[in-house]
């Protein structure tokens, strides 16, 4: 199994240590694009135009509950997990 594999195994357990550099790697690899927006807000844009809007943790970069959970309906409902 490789790592992105492992890596979107790991994402449907909903992990409460799932951190923004792991996240980033995860919807790079689905076909997201990440925009920069003011301040800490970021945009990650699919090819097919489909939109995330988080904004990037800090200091610690641990994603909350709830924006892990956001992604996974998002990933789920587009069914790219």
């Amino acid at each position: 199994m490789s790592s992105i594999e492992k890596l979107i195994v790991r994402f449907k357990t909903r992990p409460r240590d799932f951190s923004w550099d792991e996240l980033t790697r995860l919807l790079n690899h689905l076909g997201y694009t990440e925009i920069t927006g003011s301040g800490s807000r970021r945009k990650f844009m699919h090819e097919n135009h489909q939109l995330i809007i988080l904004h990037k943790p800090h200091p610690k970069k641990i994603l909350k509950a709830y924006q892990v959970a956001q992604v996974f309906d998002i990933l789920i409902e587009e069914g790219l997990i």
